[in-house]
């Protein structure tokens, strides 16, 4: 016997419930098409079981068995392993772009390491010198001695607010840190929440959650993020974490969290809560906080305390060799020992008489002493690695510099490799209107044709029981 009407009915019934499935998961991409995290659907279909009938081996249509998402899983660890990178250098990028403005002025990073002149300590330090010359022709006019510690103020002033500032912005580094490292944590369990919701639902519905999937592809990139990570597909659908040699996530469990911890000098670090190791960190933006704060940002601070230090001890040095104008030799210049408390000494600012100019007690029109500070500006410095106070200044400054060059520079070059990588996923997980409005009239086309089949076995069964 061939397959009979009720069979056609049924194949007919299928092919309607085939072709709606696959307007539905046209539907659901469509209504996708502007949201990144989402990985294409597709409709398996399949023909149904044949069967054997009088007229040979007949088919009995078509069934829907699944719907897959269409995505290259080489290509979404590409771009995990790329957000670590690009996390990693904007973190870096940020934090030096804050240390720029805090200088009060622009640095480069050339060859010349150069600075504009005219505000923050560069300016001050030279006005401060220029203005130690100018004191040495006129050393016992009260007006340059009031003039001298007026500029002398306003560098101690400007060391103290690039001190506090860069204190401040450690402390910020710092912070964030601490943020990040709370926020990876979360992610981390909510990947082994996910890992249990998925695998659940696999059993429960024999099918892939790929709305699940899609979601704990973006928790994965929003970790990759904030560190390196290593991701490790399991056979039953599972994906277990590890960071820097030490697995955080196994199946549906968080193995191990991320702890901060003071190494001591507010050297906050990461190691692992439970293995109680250090991490070994090389990408994403906990990575970048980390070594900007030890590399750039403590270099700076170090080279600018380091400056501060040694000009309070030279100054003092040269002015401990002259007399003040009633014949004194007891005063310090500056006070303090470094950029976060170097000061002008109250006592000179009380009476500017008190400045020591004098080679000889009692010679009130003698420079001598007032000529060794302002040659101070030019003479090579032990304590700054025979530079001159300058030299220092910009050496750090145009280090600092270079560092903000090189991470612009590599900003710049993993924003053209993740849009590279992103146009390339988009090719192949993203929704095309084009493409789906196509599929959504081949899918109503062939529903309403399996409709017309029903219609037409319909006929016939009226036919036949109008015959009988």
């Amino acid at each position: 016997m061939s397959l009979g009407l009720f069979q056609v009915l049924n194949m007919a019934s299928r092919a309607m419930q085939t072709q709606q499935a696959g307007i539905e998961v046209a539907g659901q991409n469509l209504s996708n098409v502007n949201n990144p995290n989402y990985s294409r659907q597709v409709l398996d279909i399949s023909t149904s079981e044949a069967v054997p009938t009088d007229v040979g081996i007949e088919g009995t249509g078509v069934q829907a068995t699944g719907v897959e998402q269409v995505v290259n899983q080489a290509v979404n660890a590409q771009i995990q392993n790329e957000n670590s990178v690009s996390s990693y250098w904007q973190t870096q990028q940020q934090f030096l772009g804050f240390a720029q403005a805090d200088l009060s002025q622009q640095v480069s990073g050339g060859n010349s390491g150069s600075t504009t002149a005219g505000q923050g300590i560069a300016g001050s330090l030279s006005d401060f010198f220029n203005e130690l010359q100018t004191f040495s022709t006129e050393p016992s006019s009260l007006s340059e001695r009031q003039v001298l510690l007026a500029k002398a103020g306003t560098l101690a002033s400007q060391f103290n607010q690039i001190s506090g500032q860069l204190s401040t912005l450690q402390t910020q580094v710092n912070s964030s840190l601490q943020t990040d490292v709370t926020n990876a944590n979360q992610l981390l369990s909510d990947i082994a929440s996910l890992n249990n919701q998925i695998a659940t639902t696999k059993v429960n519905a024999g099918s892939e959650p790929n709305d699940l999937l899609d979601l704990r592809e973006q928790k994965i990139e929003s970790l990759a993020n904030l560190v390196n990570i290593n991701v490790s597909p399991q056979s039953n659908g599972d994906v277990n974490i590890s960071i820097g040699g030490v697995q955080m996530v196994d199946g549906a469990a968080v193995a191990d969290t991320m702890q901060t911890y003071d190494a001591g000098g507010g050297q906050i670090l990461v190691k692992a809560a439970t293995a109680g190791t250090d991490l070994t960190l090389t990408g994403g933006s906990i990575a970048g906080e980390i070594d900007v704060r030890d590399g750039a940002l403590g270099s700076l601070s170090s080279g600018i305390d380091t400056l501060a230090s040694q000009l309070i001890t030279s100054v003092n040095a040269a002015h401990a060799t002259g007399y003040s104008l009633t014949g004194t030799n007891n005063q310090l210049f500056f006070t303090g020992s470094g950029a976060s408390d170097i000061a002008v000494n109250q006592a000179l600012v009380n009476n500017p008489a008190l400045i020591q100019a004098s080679g000889t007690q009692g010679a009130t029109g003698d420079n001598t002493a007032a000529l060794a500070m302002a040659q101070l500006a030019n003479q090579l410095n032990p304590g700054l690695n025979n530079q001159t106070f300058s030299e220092a200044y910009d050496g750090s400054v145009a280090t600092m510099g270079q560092s903000l060059s090189s991470a612009n520079d590599q900003v710049s070059q993993q924003n053209t490799v993740q849009q590279a990588l992103q146009q390339q996923r988009t090719s192949i997980s993203g929704v095309s209107l084009v493409e789906e409005m196509g599929n959504l009239s081949v899918f109503q086309n062939a529903y309403e044709a399996s409709a017309h089949i029903m219609s037409v076995v319909d006929e016939m069964l009226q036919t036949l029981v109008d015959i009988q």
